[in-house]
C-alpha cells in the first residue's frame, strides 16, 4: 500500500527505534572492523548509525536541510573516532544502513525509495567532506609542527619534548641524520622532494625560512629483498645529491652526521656556519661536506671548526707519534715538496712519502692532494696556537 508522504514521515519515526536496532546487528554481522573495536567505539559507531537514521528522517521532512548533514551525522562522534576509522570503512558503515532502511521500506511508495538513494549520495558526499577537511587540519597541523621541530635543530633550543614531536610526525629514520641547508626556490615542491627521499630510503624533515631552505635527513631501515640480505643505504652525501633539485642557486651544504636526530642541532651549526663561507672556496661542488670548509670557517671565527680541526688532525697526530706531525708541517711548509722536505729532515724522500701514507692512514686526510692539504695546514696552525695558549695556562697555574 502506497502512503503520503505525511504517513511515511509517521511511520518512519515509529519505527526508527527498530531500524537502528537492525542496523547495529547488521553492523556485527557484516564488518569485522567493527566487531573487533572496543566496546566504547562501537557505541560510537552505532550512535553515527542512528543519527544517519534520524538525519534522514529530518532531510525527508525537509529536503533544504542538506546543509546541515554532516553535522547531523558526524556531530554526536567524538574526535577520536574519526582517527580510528578510515573513510572506506565510513562508508561502508552508510551502505549498511542505507540497505537497513531500504529492505524495510521497500514494498513502500517509489518516492520514498528515490528519497533513500537521494540521502545516501548528499550523506557519503558529506563523509567525504568530513573526512577531506580533518586531512587538512591535520595537513596544515604537520606543517606547523615541522616546522617548529626544525627551528628547535637549527637553534639548539631542543627540550624534552623534541623527541615526542618528532615521533608525531611519523619520522622514519633511525640512526645516524645531518642536515642540509641552501636556498630555496621561488616555489620549492615539498611534495616532490619527500617523494624522492623515500624513494632513496630515507626521510626528511622540511623548513622553509625566507630564501633559506633546510632538510633533515634520516636514513630508514633498510629494506631485505628477496630473503637476502638488506639493501645498503646511500650515504648522506649520496642522497643529498639527489634532493639538490630542490633547492635554488647558490651552495648547498651538508652538515657532519651525528648520532640520532636529538642531536642533528650539531649538524646543523656546522651547515649553517659552512654556508656562510661556502663562497670563499671559488671551485666548490654543491653539494659541499661542512667538514670541507673546516679552514673558511676557522678563519671566521668558527669556534666547532677549530675544534674539529685540533681534535681529528693535529691530536691524534701529536698523539700518534710526533714524527708524523712534524713531517706533515715540513711537507706543507716545503710547498709539498718531497725533496726539499727529506733534505730538511735529513731522510729519504721514500721515508717522507712513507710517512705521509701513514699520516693518511692516522687521519683519513691525504697531505697531498691541495685542497686537503689546506685543511691540514689550517689544523696545524689552530692546534699550535691552542697548545700554545694551554702550555700558557699551565705555566701561569705554576706559579700560583
Amino acid at each position: 500500500m502506497s502512503r503520503t508522504k505525511e504517513q511515511a514521515l509517521a511511520w518512519l519515526r515509529t519505527i526508527s527505534g527498530e531500524l537502528a536496532t537492525t542496523t547495529l546487528k547488521q553492523l556485527e554481522d557484516t564488518l569485522p572492523w567493527y566487531r573487533e573495536m572496543p566496546p566504547s567505539r562501537r557505541s560510537a559507531v552505532g550512535l553515527v548509525a542512528q543519527a544517519g537514521i534520524t538525519s534522514f528522517i529530518a532531510w525527508y521532512d525537509d529536503p533544504k536541510a542538506t546543509p546541515w548533514i554532516a553535522s547531523d551525522v558526524f556531530g554526536v562522534a567524538p574526535r577520536e573516532l574519526l582517527r580510528s576509522i578510515s573513510l572506506q570503512q565510513t562508508l561502508q558503515l552508510i551502505r549498511v544502513v542505507v540497505e537497513v532502511v531500504e529492505n524495510r521500506v521497500k514494498s513502500d511508495n517509489a518516492s520514498l525509495r528515490e528519497a533513500i538513494l537521494l540521502y545516501s549520495r548528499e550523506i557519503a558526499f558529506a563523509a567525504a567532506d568530513v573526512y577531506a577537511r580533518a586531512a587538512e587540519a591535520r595537513g596544515l597541523w604537520d606543517a606547523r609542527l615541522e616546522a617548529l621541530v626544525v627551528d628547535s635543530i637549527l637553534t639548539g633550543d631542543s627540550d624534552d619534548e623534541l623527541q615526542s614531536r618528532i615521533a608525531a610526525l611519523g619520522w622514519h629514520g633511525h640512526g645516524e641524520a645531518c642536515v642540509l641547508v641552501g636556498t630555496s626556490t621561488s616555489s620549492v615542491d615539498v611534495d616532490q622532494i619527500r617523494r624522492t627521499a623515500r624513494h632513496l630510503g630515507a626521510d626528511v624533515l622540511i623548513g622553509l625560512q625566507g630564501n633559506r631552505l633546510v632538510l633533515v635527513i634520516g636514513r630508514a631501515e633498510p629494506v631485505q629483498t628477496g630473503g637476502g640480505p638488506p639493501e645498503s643505504p646511500l650515504s648522506f652525501m649520496d642522497i643529498a645529491s639527489n634532493l639538490e633539485f630542490g633547492f635554488g642557486e647558490g651552495h648547498l651544504v651538508l652538515g657532519h652526521p651525528v648520532d640520532s636526530l636529538v642531536d642533528a642541532s650539531k649538524s646543523a651549526r656546522a651547515a649553517l656556519a659552512g654556508v656562510a663561507v661556502a663562497r670563499a672556496w671559488r671551485n666548490a661542488p654543491r653539494p659541499v661536506l661542512a667538514d670541507d670548509l673546516l679552514p673558511e670557517r676557522a678563519l671566521a671565527g668558527d669556534g666547532m671548526a677549530r675544534r674539529t680541526l685540533i681534535e681529528r688532525i693535529y691530536e691524534p697526530l701529536q698523539t700518534h707519534s710526533p714524527e708524523l706531525l712534524t713531517t706533515l708541517w715540513c711537507y706543507l711548509d716545503n710547498g709539498r715538496s718531497l725533496e726539499a722536505t727529506a733534505r730538511e729532515l735529513f731522510v729519504h724522500p721514500n721515508t717522507v712519502r712513507y710517512r705521509l701514507k701513514r699520516v693518511s692512514e692516522v687521519i683519513g686526510w691525504d697531505a697531498t692532494g691541495a685542497r686537503e692539504a689546506l685543511i691540514l695546514q689550517s689544523a696545524l696552525i689552530v692546534g699550535s696556537i691552542a697548545a700554545g695558549n694551554q702550555r700558557g695556562r699551565n705555566a701561569e697555574s705554576s706559579k700560583l
